[in-house]
């Protein structure tokens, strides 16, 4: 018995922990001095890969939002895998429209197809989804970070559309990440988290990172950032490097992109252990930071069971139950005050109310997790009647 209640004591440590850290992050980010990074006047050639599967209707847009950045030193690299291009024409020059012979569905190696169908050797890349918008100051906020001295560099994904309930839940989650996995993991010392997109290496360290790397599915962002971190380098993150990302609008759309989510998470969340091994061993903040990180189940999941174990304790220990409770606070504080410091729409506050059919949508998803690399790699959109990819 006395085996059993110390199993169980960890196994709610593991779980409840994750209630509290977002807040024990913000009061830690209380003692940090933001950093400012002065303008560069120096234009790095970058590479811009925007990849698209199967379908191409949205990349008119995302290319005529890059070709409308207040920057010159840039080509736009964009591979449609598996896609009519027919009526695709791009009169710029600066955009490199490549078509691969064989079908890649692979987001690694359409981004390798890039690459080794480089017009000059360009010093940086950032990837774009097909479905993304981007700021016209994107790639000089990206500078002012490289220029700092880091090689990988995390912009912000904000939402392109807050037409429905799904889009703002989906909005109000990526504003959360983006606070605490970015802006403050990075402020604290360690690494921002990878968004699959709006994200920009140097040249060199992507190359170095993956391009011996046999990565099926999803998650090619969870493999990369390990790689990065593995080796001590900082992942930085900045707020002002802005794509404009299309949101969930349904919830077939939320389930499929969501099983895939999750399949990853289960897939690679063990770098967690490796990450906190080399911390501890380097004494590398950074490492031993984003090792906890990476350990964290996605939202729902340790919200259901962070409600199960306060519901068990009910019968077993009332002071315990008590405990969860205060978790539970100071968890919902630490969600309201990722909103309350960003700039969110009105419409994510109301939208709030639904987050119990938000949740039960991604218990469908977790139960379709384990078939999820048999779904289709890019994900359909419906915003504005159109259909838009875009790989996560």
């Amino acid at each position: 018995m006395a085996v059993i209640k110390i199993v169980w004591i960890i196994v709610q440590v593991l779980i409840g922990y994750n209630l509290v850290l977002p807040f024990v992050l913000y009061l830690l980010s209380l003692t940090t001095r933001k950093k400012l990074y002065p303008s560069s006047i120096n234009e790095a050639d970058y590479a811009i890969i925007v990849t698209a599967y199967e379908q191409t209707s949205s990349l008119p847009s995302v290319v005529n939002s890059i070709l409308r950045v207040n920057y010159s030193n840039y080509l736009v690299y964009v591979v449609a895998d598996k896609c009519d291009i027919s009526n695709l024409h791009f009169d710029d020059e600066r955009v490199v429209l490549l078509r691969p012979p064989e079908t890649l569905a692979n987001n690694i190696k359409s981004h390798f197809y890039a690459i080794n169908n480089f017009r000059r050797p360009h010093d940086r890349l950032t990837i774009i989804d097909s479905d993304n918008l981007v700021h016209p100051s994107y790639l000089h906020e990206l500078n002012k970070l490289f220029d700092a001295g880091y090689r990988a560099v995390q912009g912000v994904r904000e939402a392109k559309n807050l037409d429905t309930t799904y889009a703002r839940l989906d909005a109000a989650r990526d504003i959360y990440y983006h606070f605490y996995d970015g802006k403050l993991l990075f402020g604290l010392g360690s690494s921002a988290t990878l968004a699959g997109s709006g994200m920009a290496f140097t040249t060199q360290l992507y190359r170095e990172c993956l391009e011996h790397k046999e990565i099926s599915g999803a998650g090619f962002d969870k493999v990369l950032q390990a790689e990065i971190v593995g080796r001590n380098l900082r992942i930085a993150f900045t707020e002002s490097a802005i794509v404009y990302d299309e949101k969930t609008t349904r919830s077939d759309q939320l389930v499929k992109q969501r099983s895939r989510w999750i399949n990853t998470w289960f897939k690679y969340f063990a770098f967690g252990f490796t990450m906190i091994g080399k911390g501890i061993g380097n004494f590398s903040r950074n490492q031993l930071l984003f090792g906890l990180i990476l350990l964290r189940p996605p939202l729902f999941i340790f919200l259901i069971l962070s409600g199960l174990f306060m519901f068990i304790n009910l019968f077993l220990s009332i002071t315990v139950a008590f405990t969860w409770l205060v978790a539970f606070v100071l968890f919902v504080l630490g969600f309201y005050l990722a909103l309350a410091k960003s700039p969110t729409d009105k419409r994510i506050y109301q939208s709030l109310i639904n987050i119990p059919k938000f949740i039960f949508y991604q218990v469908l998803s977790l139960i379709k997790a384990r078939k999820a690399n048999q779904h289709s790699v890019a994900t359909q959109h419906y915003h504005t009647g159109e259909t838009e990819t875009g790989e996560k």
